[in-house]
């Protein structure tokens, strides 16, 4: 698994504001930093799996702007480096292409299989039998969610959910694993609202 850090208090990064978009932007940057260090590097492997992607190697020859004969040389491993003009049209090839793969991969994998830790410094409320309490205090927490909550997560961003309705499935994540415990405590705790978010991340 991987997770994409971010600045920690005491950073211009990380002053508590109602910044737009906090659960989207971190499965945008877990997710960035997966597409940055599994990619082909070597122009054998590049060539490979855009030979698998366009279907042919006149095709990717096309998209880089070289012959058909040039590419199938790349992919025998005959001539390792290209050019740097047509290494550049290499490497953004792979890229746009490799993302979703990537993206579409591992959030399977976490759905279905491995879940999602949240680690999170933030101010929460508490819903009881005996009323309404805000935590005025910064909670430093780091939470494995069970599968599910990765799949309503990922589904709620794919439907255009707001940044307030992610932080929702996150909070009644915390709520079952770690304020109940499963439940084995605190059964009478009905809601968890994320209040104020210093810093989040998530790493599946």
């Amino acid at each position: 698994m991987t997770c994409a850090r971010r600045a920690r208090p005491g950073s211009t990064w990380s002053t508590p504001t109602a910044r737009a978009g906090e659960i989207e932007n971190a499965i945008e940057r877990a997710d960035r930093e997966a597409f940055t260090k599994e990619s082909p590097k070597a122009l054998k492997g590049q060539i490979g799996f855009l030979i698998k992607q366009f279907g042919s190697a006149k095709a990717v020859a096309q998209e880089i702007g070289v012959t058909a004969d040039s590419v199938n040389r790349y992919r025998r491993g005959a001539r390792k480096h290209a050019r740097a003009d047509v290494a550049a049209k290499i490497d953004d090839a792979v890229r746009q292409r490799w993302q979703p793969l990537v993206r579409k991969r591992r959030q399977k994998q976490a759905a279905t299989s491995t879940g999602i830790t949240v680690e999170t410094r933030a101010r929460f409320g508490y819903t009881a039998p005996v009323g309404t309490t805000d935590d005025g205090r910064f909670r430093s927490l780091t939470v494995h969610l069970p599968p599910q909550y990765a799949q309503r997560l990922f589904d709620a961003r794919d439907a255009g959910a707001t940044d307030q309705q992610m932080r929702g499935i996150i909070a009644e994540g915390f709520k079952e694993v770690y304020f109940q415990d499963g439940g084995a405590r605190a059964m009478g705790l009905s809601d968890v609202e994320i209040n104020d978010i210093d810093y989040l991340d998530l790493d599946y």
